[in-house]
C-alpha cells in the first residue's frame, strides 16, 4: 500500500546555518546537529512512503544571531529552502524562518517569504528570550499572519530552565514548552483574536490534549464569571497536532479523543529524530487498531491537503 504521506514536521539543515551555529551560541538544548542532505531526506521519505515533506529549521532557529546578521541568516535559510521546493515542488514544502524576537523584521520576512518565495507557511518557536507566544508584543506579527490565513508551525524551543544533567532538552523539555506556548496563546487571547490562522503544534501538542480539562477548569475556577471552561476547551481544539514521536498506542487514544476531525497531521521529526526512531513511530501509527473509518488515511495525507491545497494538484 502507498500512503503518500505529507510530513509537516521534518527539518531542513541548511549548510550556511549549521556551519555558523556553533559560533552563534550553538544549541542550548544539548542536541547535536545531524548529518543531512536533500538526497538523504528523499531516501528517508521513500522508505516511509512520504510523498512531500514541509521543511522547517529547528530550534534554536536564528536566535544566536543579532541585528542585521539575524535578518540575513533568516533570508539565506528561506532562500535555500525555497530553492529545494522550486526544484521538486511535489516532494518539498517550506515553512519560512522568521527572525524573532525582531517583530518588524519578522513581518517583513514573512511578506517576502509569502509574496516572493511562495512559502507554504512559517515556523515559530514556542518562546523567544522567555517570552511565550501569547504575549502582546507578538500581536503585530499575529495580525499579519492572520490576514494571510497563514499556516503556522510551532516548534518547541528550550525553556528558561536548566536541562536535566545527562538528558538533552528535546527528550522531555520540548513537550513541556509546547504545552506552555499553547496555554499562553489561549489564555491570553491569541487564538480568539486571530482565528483565521491554522496553527500546528508539534509532538501532538506536548501534553495539552491529556491535561486540557485541567487547564480549563482551573482557569475558570480562578476567574469565576470572567472565563468559561468550555470556551477554553474549544480554543484548544482549534489547534492542529502532528504525530511526530507521538503515534504510540499510549498517546493516540487521547489525541484522537481530543482533536477536531481533520486536525491531526503526520510528522516524523527527521533528521533530529534518528531515522530508525521516525520509522518506529510511523510503524506504530500504521499498526494502530483504534482508527475509525478513514482516519488513518486522513492523518497520512488528506488532512494536510486542506492546509496545503497546492499539493493536491
Amino acid at each position: 500500500m502507498s500512503y503518500d504521506r505529507i510530513d509537516v514536521h521534518t527539518h531542513v539543515v541548511p549548510p550556511v546555518w549549521v556551519e555558523a551555529l556553533s559560533s552563534h551560541g550553538g544549541d542550548p538544548s544539548g542536541w547535536k546537529s545531524p548529518d543531512w542532505t536533500p538526497q538523504s531526506c528523499l531516501d528517508f521519505m521513500d522508505r516511509l512512503q512520504i510523498k512531500t515533506s514541509v521543511l522547517s529549521v529547528t530550534a534554536p532557529s536564528v536566535q544566536g544571531w543579532k541585528g542585521q546578521e539575524q535578518l540575513d541568516m533568516a533570508r539565506q535559510i528561506n532562500e535555500y529552502t525555497a530553492s529545494l521546493v522550486q526544484k521538486q515542488p511535489d516532494r518539498f514544502g517550506n515553512f519560512a524562518t522568521l527572525p524573532l524576537p525582531n517583530i518588524e523584521g519578522s513581518i517583513k520576512e514573512a511578506e517576502y517569504a509569502f509574496d516572493v518565495l511562495k512559502a507554504d507557511g512559517v515556523v515559530l518557536l514556542t518562546n523567544y528570550e522567555d517570552q511565550y507566544l501569547g504575549e502582546e508584543l507578538y500581536h503585530p506579527l499575529w495580525a499579519e499572519l492572520n490576514k494571510r490565513k497563514a499556516v503556522v508551525f510551532i516548534h518547541p524551543g528550550k525553556p528558561a530552565i536548566n536541562v536535566i544533567p545527562g538528558i538533552p532538552g528535546p527528550i522531555v523539555d520540548y513537550p513541556f514548552d509546547t504545552t506552555r506556548a499553547a496555554v499562553s496563546m489561549v489564555f491570553k487571547g491569541v487564538m480568539r483574536k486571530f482565528p483565521d490562522m491554522k496553527v500546528i503544534l508539534s509532538h501532538a501538542g506536548g501534553f495539552l490534549p491529556y491535561a486540557s480539562h485541567r487547564f480549563a477548569e482551573l482557569q475558570e475556577g480562578l476567574n469565576p464569571g470572567k472565563v468559561n471552561k468550555d470556551d477554553i476547551i474549544a480554543e484548544f481544539k482549534n489547534f492542529y497536532f502532528d504525530t511526530a514521536l507521538s503515534s504510540s498506542e499510549a498517546a493516540l487514544p487521547t489525541l484522537l479523543a481530543f482533536a477536531k476531525p481533520g486536525h491531526i497531521l503526520f510528522g516524523s521529526d527527521y533528521p533530529y529524530a534518528p531515522a530508525a526512531v521516525g520509522a518506529s513511530f510511523a510503524k506504530k501509527l500504521d499498526a494502530y487498531a483504534g482508527f475509525k473509518g478513514d482516519e488513518h488515511a486522513q492523518i497520512n495525507r488528506q488532512n494536510a491537503l486542506a492546509l496545503f491545497p497546492r499539493l493536491a494538484k
